[in-house]
């Protein structure tokens, strides 16, 4: 089995500006020692790497980078003014297009290689040159609209490498899951009107975006599956079983694009889900048994969220790893302390009656549809 990973250092040097946490520095809002700045910085990713280094998965992998997206690539997605916008910012030294998605000097280069990863991943893949891919982009891209940054995604990423597989003739429907703790709402918005193109995602309930994610029974080639605070590893599988996967299945598409946040852990300052390392490993191999069975094992991760310093490491190597086959591991330090801290029978009954309740709404609405 051969695995892409697609990574360039130049994409950890984005920088998000003068902020603390999530709100910008001024007024009563105190820097934070050591400079602060975004949940959003390179050290989640660079850690990651280094760990696959020193465990010797990165050696499993085959490395490779890309080249930025191009215009003609960008305007499938971005309208001109967007871009010259972002393009006339960045050279003036950096700003902000929308709502959380600062950028510093450089920034839209940046963003277009961020992008080019994941293009040149699903390339690959949908080719033949690679059996599945993980593109380590940042910044992120899930929220963005076309011609809106948001929430540090300053590039529709997946939709900018879906688009441009389409027009090469490379591919025509598609399923992309998004497991990030926030709402794929800049996916989905952009595939709204196109049947071809599945867009699901299951994130913590009224998170991030506040105004977007609820359940739909009435959107067919979308899926949201809003699941509260505290979900866990038991509801996340069988969410996967009764509604994502199911719906997958059914859409039969040519191959499987996964906006892969870790933010969903234990230890993320933006997210409250208890999904572990073990979690992350599992949907993996989920996703990886119905790409083997309905599209020729094609399967490709893109980078998104996941702030913990600590802990995406371990998340991000347990995917890794699976992805390619290998048995290389890296024991996660906190496996008995989050099995531990998992929700109860009665919680997990709860959790379990929403998403009975979602599956058999989503069985109703396809029924009436036929």
């Amino acid at each position: 089995m051969a695995t892409g990973f697609f990574h360039d250092e130049r994409c950890l040097w984005h920088g998000g500006g003068n902020y603390a946490h999530i709100a910008p520095v001024g007024g009563l809002v105190q820097p934070i020692a050591g400079g602060g700045g975004l949940p959003e910085d390179p050290e989640t990713k660079r850690r990651l790497v280094n760990l696959m280094r020193v465990t010797g998965l990165m050696d499993a992998l085959d490395v490779r980078t890309a080249e930025p997206l191009d215009r003609e690539d960008l305007l499938r997605v971005h309208p001109a003014h967007y871009l010259d916008a972002f393009a006339e910012a960045s050279a003036a030294g950096g700003g902000e297009l929308g709502l959380r998605a600062p950028f510093g000097p450089g920034g839209y280069d940046i963003a277009r290689l961020s992008a080019g990863l994941v293009t040149e991943a699903l390339e690959a893949v949908l080719t033949g040159g690679l059996d599945n891919a993980y593109a380590l982009s940042r910044p992120p891209g899930h929220h963005c609209l076309p011609d809106w940054a948001n929430g540090f995604c300053l590039m529709a990423n997946i939709a900018l490498a879906i688009r441009r597989a389409q027009a090469r003739g490379h591919c025509r429907r598609i399923a992309v899951l998004d497991w990030d703790v926030h709402h794929g709402n800049g996916t989905e918005a952009i595939f709204a009107d196109d049947p071809d193109v599945l867009t699901i995602s299951i994130h913590q309930d009224r998170n991030y975006p506040l105004d977007t994610g609820g359940f739909d029974t009435d959107a067919i080639a979308n899926l949201n599956v809003p699941l509260p605070a505290g979900a866990g590893h038991a509801t996340y599988l069988e969410a996967m079983d009764r509604l994502v996967l199911p719906a997958i299945r059914a859409h039969a598409p040519e191959a499987i694009v996964v906006a892969c946040g870790f933010d969903a852990s234990p230890l993320d300052p933006l997210g409250r889900m208890l999904a572990t390392a073990e979690t992350f490993d599992t949907m993996t191999a989920q996703v990886m048994a119905l790409a083997d069975e309905i599209c020729s094992g094609r399967l490709v991760m893109a980078h998104e969220g996941g702030y913990s310093e600590v802990y995406v490491p371990f998340c991000g190597h347990a995917v890794l790893a699976r992805l390619s086959g290998s048995d290389i591991a890296a024991p996660d330090p906190f496996a008995a302390t989050f099995a531990a801290r998992q929700p109860g029978p009665a919680f997990s009954a709860f959790a379990s009656g929403l998403i009975g309740e979602m599956a058999a709404a989503r069985t109703d609405s396809a029924k009436r549809a036929d």
